[in-house]
């Protein structure tokens, strides 16, 4: 199934839906859209990091700290954030909180992103479930280890994922705004 994909004005940060293209079309013209991208943190402030699956179809076998992904048309990124988290890890119930917004651009996709984190709690969420055709493995890390191999430019980790985690650290830790840790 082909799914039918909202189009955004690019560089607009307002949300501006423009139009519709099926996820297809999308990838392969690299159009303007919206996309979700997710951080769960659970009770000790751990992430959950995953590892793609070899036949996503963009940034394939990559590891990733953001369940995420296209905001479909007639979808509020809200919304679409709470199905990505489902659909990826399998948890439900999680207080999921907007953060920032921004624009993210390269040769393979261009969006923009609606980022939020998310607290894990297993007695309420539920477990940490894999969809097995978009994540392979997964695991806790705590932030400061992340960041250290985020330090290695060789370390295969979506590049989307690297500017949002930096964009994501620099808003959570300006002075006056709470820690990330709620």
């Amino acid at each position: 199934m082909d799914e039918l994909v909202a189009l955004y004005a690019e560089g607009d940060l307002s949300g501006r839906v423009t139009g519709t293209a099926s996820r297809s079309a999308v990838r392969s013209g690299n159009l303007p859209h919206a996309a979700t991208a997710v951080l769960l943190r659970d009770e000790r402030d751990r992430v959950y990091v995953h590892r793609r699956t070899e036949t996503k179809d963009l940034y394939p076998g990559m590891h990733d700290a953001f369940a995420g992904g296209v905001v479909l048309a007639g979808e509020d990124p809200v919304e679409a954030a709470g199905r990505e988290l489902t659909e990826e890890l399998g948890v439900t119930n999680c207080d999921i909180r907007p953060c920032l917004r921004y624009w993210y651009a390269d040769a393979y996709a261009s969006y923009l992103a609606y980022v939020f984190d998310a607290r894990y709690e297993a007695d309420r969420c539920g477990p940490v479930v894999h969809q097995p055709s978009e994540v392979a493995a997964g695991w806790w890390l705590d932030l400061d280890e992340l960041i250290a191999r985020l330090a290695d430019p060789t370390w295969p980790f979506v590049p989307d994922g690297r500017a949002t985690l930096d964009r994501y650290l620099r808003h959570t830790r300006r002075p006056g705004r709470s820690a990330p840790n709620r």
